[in-house]
């Protein structure tokens, strides 16, 4: 029972971290550390571990890093299907730059600095040098979406941080293999033919794993509920075989594996991502919960200010002088070099190797023995846990000071440009808050531009059109065309950029609410406003001499007192409250606005007739 209550526990808590980490905009990474160190106070993991066995002490570390492995697999399968290689046109040459020339530099680096300041031996040192080299996806990502910076820094630090993960592992083997096990018989030749067969095996079986994937998507021959089930059995599988073969390539073959599937023409992945994308969620929460309750905190507290130095030294010397001198030449400019140079925080993989590492190097025999090996996860982990402190408090201001970021995401992303809607991202625009307007016809396109408005003549239901708008500051979604099932699709498609909390659309037409010829609402966004107020009657509202207007309340004008002043021809549709953040009225949450708020409101001197069309459409 206490091993069923403590299993129960682990995902609990990392539920329970991630979302304060959303609730207060921390890093997520360093509540499930901290959660999970506080776990490990009153809780032996190993312990539990253990006893999932036959009972022999050292059985639970042998249980514990296979299952990191393939949880650590699933996490680099869904990095590699998010991965795009259209993507690379913009940042493949600052990213293939970052993984190379800026990894080397990075370990050399590490290296030294562990060296001379925390006294480390120089293959202690090397190791840990190389371990340090990733970054990962699961750190960057949440920060990224947090962040919000210019589309070409995302997508930079994205392909390093998921292509820069199964290269730094690889490295941290190397190193191990030729300054742990043959210490005294280190050979380059015999280096290069392991990178060689690591690079091969990995990169071979993940092609093989992607083409069988692809093939049997591609000719129907799995039905689609068991699709996101087999490319995780069949990663899990390939991952394994590949690791058994040469190791650590395992990581080099699901992600091949995953970029594969994403790059295949018409293939469609988005279930597939979908359901990785929960379970990595779910993952991360457990991984770094059971990882970092293996962490003593006495331990960690007791490396003392040569850890700190050392940390300090990473962050302000190392990584920009491996991104500055990486990207000498590249198209990236000083403030998106300066952006990069100053995120770089560690993540699942760094903890998973160096506990691996640390395991193996405890049960070397006495002639190879290395001191302070015992240190080896501890200042990793203290690493982790700098780096996603100083980096997740950082990175926001520091975009915005590079003004590769904007401070709110209060924007709008509006689907339709008729004219009633050019008027409402008028009101938008005067209260400051950024908008885009998509629409596909030219004429609406060209006349919001004429009228100041950003605008894109494209089709919002384009894949490629979303990934190439330019979203900084923009953290809502309206959906308000003439156009119910391209609103329903609209938002659908969307929901992967905002959210489904902040993705609307207007009511479905009256025509269409009741009808067999209409939409299901379970396709619907948030409805926007109010029933009545659909694209036909918000029109035809406008036509007549209807007007959006922005009003401050105050203690001498309060919202009863605007109601009153319009009667029955006020419509609230926004509030932006007294911290500056735009809220949205929509049918199932009803705003109720106070003083010191600015309200934007459909005002109309003319109210529209029972019988005019656009009361029944």
């Amino acid at each position: 029972m206490e091993l069923l209550l403590y299993l129960a526990m682990i995902p609990a808590l990392g539920l329970t971290a991630q979302w304060i980490a959303w609730r207060t905009r921390l890093p997520g990474i360093l509540l499930l550390l901290l959660f999970g160190m506080a776990l490990g106070h009153f809780i032996e993991p190993d312990a539990f571990l253990t006893s999932l066995t036959s009972g022999n002490d050292q059985t639970g570390p042998l249980l514990l890093f296979p299952v990191v492995s393939l949880s650590v697999a699933v996490i680099m399968l869904e990095g590699g299907l998010s991965l795009n290689l259209r993507e690379l046109r913009e940042a493949g040459s600052a990213a293939f730059r970052l993984c190379t020339i800026g990894a080397l530099i990075t370990s050399a680096g590490a290296t030294v600095a562990a060296h001379y300041i925390l006294d480390f031996g120089w293959r202690l040192s090397c190791l840990l040098g190389a371990i340090l080299v990733v970054t990962g996806p699961t750190v960057i990502g949440p920060l990224l979406r947090q962040v919000r910076p210019s589309k070409r820094v995302a997508t930079t630090l994205k392909w390093e941080g998921i292509v820069i993960d199964p290269i730094g592992a690889v490295l941290a083997v190397l190193v191990f293999d030729q300054l742990m096990i043959h210490v005294h018989e280190p050979s380059l030749l015999s280096a290069v033919v392991m990178l060689l067969e690591t690079a091969g095996v990995g990169s071979g079986l993940g092609i093989a794993g992607g083409m069988t994937l692809a093939f049997a998507f591609r000719h129907y021959l799995i039905p689609d509920h068991l699709q996101s089930v087999a490319t995780l059995a069949i990663g899990l599988l390939f991952f394994a075989i590949s690791d058994h073969i040469a190791s650590e390539s395992g990581l080099i073959a699901v992600t091949v594996m995953g970029l594969w599937l994403s790059s295949s023409g018409s293939l469609r992945v988005e279930h597939i991502v979908e359901f990785k994308e929960h379970l990595r969620t779910l993952l991360i929460g457990c991984l770094f919960i059971v990882l970092g309750s293996r962490v003593n905190i006495a331990e960690v507290i007791a490396i003392g200010i040569p850890g700190l130095v050392f940390l300090a030294v990473l962050i302000l010397l190392v990584r920009p002088a491996a991104v500055y001198l990486s990207l000498l030449g590249s198209p990236l400019g000083f403030r998106e070099q300066a952006f990069i140079a100053g995120l770089a925080p560690r993540g699942i993989v760094a903890a998973a190797v160096s506990s691996v590492f640390a395991i193996e190097m405890e049960s070397l025999p006495p002639a190879l023995a290395i001191d302070g090996a015992h240190h080896l996860d501890t200042v990793t982990f203290l690493v982790i846990l700098g780096t996603v402190t100083i980096y997740g408090l950082t990175a926001g201001p520091l975009a915005r000071v590079l003004g590769l970021s904007q401070q709110s995401t209060n924007g709008v992303l509006i689907a339709g440009a008729d004219a009633w809607t050019r008027d409402l991202a008028q009101e938008f625009k005067k209260l400051k808050c950024p908008v885009l307007l998509i629409d596909t016809n030219y004429n609406k396109v060209a006349k919001a531009k004429i009228a100041g408005l950003p605008a894109v003549c494209a089709n919002i239901l384009n894949e490629h059109v979303r990934e190439d708008l330019e979203l900084s500051g923009i953290g809502k979604m309206l959906a308000l065309t003439n156009n119910d099932e391209v609103n329903s699709l609209a938002v659908r498609e969307c929901q992967a950029l905002f959210g489904r909390a902040n993705a609307y659309q207007l009511s479905f037409r009256k025509q269409n609410q009741h009808s067999r010829r209409g939409m299901t609402r379970n396709l619907m966004g948030r409805e926007l406003f109010d029933l009545e107020l659909t694209f036909s009657k918000l029109e035809a509202s406008h036509e007549v001499g209807a007007m959006f207007k922005t009003t401050t309340l105050s203690e001498n004008f309060t919202y009863q007192d605007f109601l009153d002043r319009y009667q029955d021809g006020a419509s609230l549709l926004c509030v932006v409250n007294e911290l500056g953040n735009l809220d949205i009225n929509t049918v199932d949450h009803k705003l109720q606005p106070s003083e010191g708020q600015t309200i934007i409101a459909l005002v109309s001197s003319t109210v529209i007739p029972d019988e005019h069309q656009a009361r029944q459409t």
